[in-house]
């Protein structure tokens, strides 16, 4: 669910939260922006890992959004082990993309430190790309993580009967992760059975997110991931300060007491679920 225009700045500004308890069992972050979090050198993302690694948190995947964050986020999956990548353009950076533009996407996509395609999708929330653009980008994504192996990292605002419509009419890859989501129960269910894996960010940690929240709730541990779409997102209690992997303790914590479960044990559960879908023992080195 990543923000555009001056939001960017805006959290770039924000204070950094003190660091939350450190979780008894190690989880990942399954979806993060560690160049939006101000992360530029390996020294960056190596101070940002180590602040995480400090509260549990062993490994993160930093998502780009456009093409020059699709190349930076490849070469931050080689400079630190923990890190890997996902390569997409956003649903809202669509509008008038070149041939040679999706080509190089699909090259960086196919780097073996890549482990998904995303974040694709649809957005209906802004209106920097024209629906039917949005549209064409997310079948060519979804056939892109297809052709490549690799699960299909999805971006739903405001859009989820059109987002389930045009999974139902395309060819998916093995694994569809819907990153942050936003739907309820309801939604919640139909991607359960659909065999699609759910992650959730820090609006479940939100005591105004009942429909989200309810939602959480149906979801079996072995289609559950957490994340922290950092730097946008922060969970509860430091809602509206800046995000950044260390800062998912807080959501895991307030995910595990409200489905009644022990904290080690979502932990875990969240670990071997981002472990088996991204193939994170497969990984060849940096």
């Amino acid at each position: 669910m990543l923000e555009h225009g001056p939001a960017l700045t805006a959290y770039g500004r924000r204070r950094r939260p003190e660091p939350p308890e450190p979780l008894p069992e190690p989880t990942v972050d399954a979806h993060t922006h560690l160049d939006a979090c101000g992360c530029v050198s390996a020294a960056d993302v190596a101070a940002a890992m180590d602040r995480a690694a400090a509260v549990g948190v062993a490994r993160a995947v930093t998502v780009a959004d456009d093409l020059a964050s699709a190349r930076w986020v490849v070469r931050a999956a080689y400079w630190d082990p923990r890190v890997t990548a996902a390569v997409a353009l956003h649903p809202t950076r669509t509008a008038n993309v070149t041939e040679a533009e999706f080509a190089e996407i699909e090259r960086l996509a196919a780097d073996p430190r890549v482990v998904a395609v995303g974040e694709t999708g649809l957005d209906h929330y802004w209106d920097y790309s024209p629906p039917a653009a949005q549209q064409e980008s997310f079948r060519r994504h979804i056939d892109l993580a297809r052709r490549l192996g690799k699960p299909l990292m999805i971006h739903d605002r405001d859009a989820h009967d059109d987002v389930l419509r045009i999974l139902c009419e395309e060819r998916l890859p093995g694994t569809v992760i819907f990153h942050c989501f936003s739907g309820d129960a309801a939604m919640a269910r139909h991607c359960v059975e659909s065999g699609y894996i759910l992650s959730f960010a820090g609006p479940v940690t939100f005591r105004n997110a009942a429909e989200l929240r309810e939602a959480a709730l149906v979801v079996p541990g072995e289609q559950l991931l957490v994340e922290t779409d950092a730097p946008f997102l922060t969970p509860h209690p430091h809602r509206g300060a800046a995000n950044e992997p260390y800062c998912l303790p807080w959501t895991l914590r307030g995910l595990a007491e409200l489905r009644g479960v022990p904290v080690d044990q979502l932990a875990a559960e969240t670990r071997q679920t981002a472990e088996r879908v991204f193939r994170l023992g497969e990984l060849p080195p940096p």
